[in-house]
């Protein structure tokens, strides 16, 4: 291309715009194509034959750079159109989702203090067994216990049971008066 005849790259910008606008059908990508297609003719400028037909070389450049973008285009489409499926697939409703998390904090909420306490410090602030035994200055086996009844008590509130109990039923004192 160091001939200056075969290499007016500047007197064929005319018709490369010229196919670019009738691919594209828009001015301003027609201009993107042009340039894509002139910064690969550079890139690739060895692959150009002495004495060849610089015209056709760059329209086919042109070409192919075209049906590069539109096949990225219906891939990156395809690629959102997946996405967007499983997103509408995947989340429920905004509604449904705090009435949801309503009733679970509600559930929740009316678990006992000390089981409430315990689940709250493992399960939500992420501390080990240890660590949250000796905050609630409690022996594991309390905690982990206390953690085993919450834990079934939200597992029935999930099935519909609604095993949540506020009081201490089914105990009585042993030994002494019921007064």
């Amino acid at each position: 291309m160091n001939d200056a005849k075969g290499t007016d790259v500047i007197g064929l910008l005319g018709p490369l715009r010229r196919y670019a606008r009738s691919l594209t059908r828009d001015e301003i990508h027609a201009e993107d194509l042009v340039q894509d297609t002139l910064v690969r003719a550079y890139e690739r400028r060895g692959s150009f034959r002495a004495g060849g037909n610089l015209r056709g070389w760059l329209l086919s450049i042109l070409h192919n750079t075209f049906i590069d973008h539109r096949r990225r285009q219906v891939s990156e489409l395809r690629r959102l159109e997946q996405a967007a499926s499983f997103a509408n697939t995947q989340a429920p409703a905004e509604q449904e989702s705090r009435v949801r998390l309503q009733q679970v904090q509600a559930a929740f909420m009316s678990l006992p203090d000390e089981q409430r306490a315990a689940l709250h410090l493992v399960a939500i602030e992420g501390l080990p067994y240890q660590e949250a035994a000796d905050a609630l200055k409690i022996p594991v086996g309390t905690l982990m216990s206390r953690l085993g009844r919450a834990r079934a008590a939200l597992r029935g509130f999930e099935t519909g049971s609604e095993v949540l109990q506020n009081k201490r039923s089914g105990l009585r004192i042993v030994g002494g008066s019921d007064v």
